[in-house]
């Protein structure tokens, strides 16, 4: 396993070879590209002071969001529910359900109200017009699972050029953040900036598959999210 020592001095190598072509083509490949280049088999190594560090990665001023981190709502079973209320049939015949929800407004789904998240006292709920189906998450579990899993962020960042299995990345910039803030977080998530993606499959026999209902946020907010970060590359 990489020490985060030999991380950055791969990502400065990384920085001055300039552009690499990806080695998968969608938005998993910046990731698959920077691990496989890195060699590592993993996305968390042990960080300074032996905490363990997450490693993300992104294409600077990209409109696709990250995902923060996925975690399926509360009650248990709130997803068969959803899927089987506002999912629609698929390409393989099968309800699904994929639907990217705000706090600011309703959005829309197959032309009709989709959902909205509300931000309470003490829980996250994701709203729509079935006023007795309402997943939520209680904001204490979110924040320790968040802080659980970012204690230390390696963030590195890449210019990118072309497209599919031709896309090429010229891995430039790190920064190491830590200290998540979940107040910062909630603000966030208030005003857009962060977002959430409702991910549901089902299988053949019918049981709802949950792909990760995700917390997203846009690249270049991320660094909000944490009260210390330093550049490292």
């Amino acid at each position: 396993m990489k020490t985060f020592d030999e991380l950055v001095e791969g990502i400065k190598e990384l920085k001055e070879r300039g552009f690499v072509k990806t080695h998968r083509s969608g938005n998993t490949g910046i990731g698959k590209t920077l691990e496989d280049l890195l060699g590592i088999e993993e996305n968390n190594f042990p960080g300074p002071d032996g905490i363990i560090t997450e490693l993300k990665s992104g294409r600077k001023n990209s409109k696709s969001m990250l995902t923060l981190f996925t975690k399926s709502p509360d009650p248990y079973g709130i997803n068969s529910e959803l899927l089987k209320n506002f999912g629609y049939p698929g390409t393989n015949g099968k309800l699904h359900l994929h639907s990217t929800v705000n706090a600011l407004e309703f959005n829309t789904l197959k032309g009709k109200t989709g959902f909205k998240i509300s931000i309470e006292d003490k829980t996250i709920k994701i709203l729509s017009e079935i006023k007795n189906l309402v997943p939520f998450w209680k904001k204490e579990t979110l924040q320790k699972s968040f802080e659980k899993k970012y204690k230390e962020l390696l963030y590195v960042k890449a210019i990118s050029q072309g497209t599919g299995i031709n896309e090429e990345f010229h891995f430039n910039e790190a920064w190491l953040m830590r200290g998540f803030d979940f107040q910062n977080f909630i603000k966030l998530l208030q005003i857009g900036d962060i977002k959430v993606d409702i991910r549901i499959g089902q299988y053949s026999d019918g049981r709802p598959h949950d792909h990760g209902t995700g917390f997203r946020i846009f690249p270049d907010k991320l660094d909000l999210c944490f009260s210390k970060r330093k550049r490292v590359v």
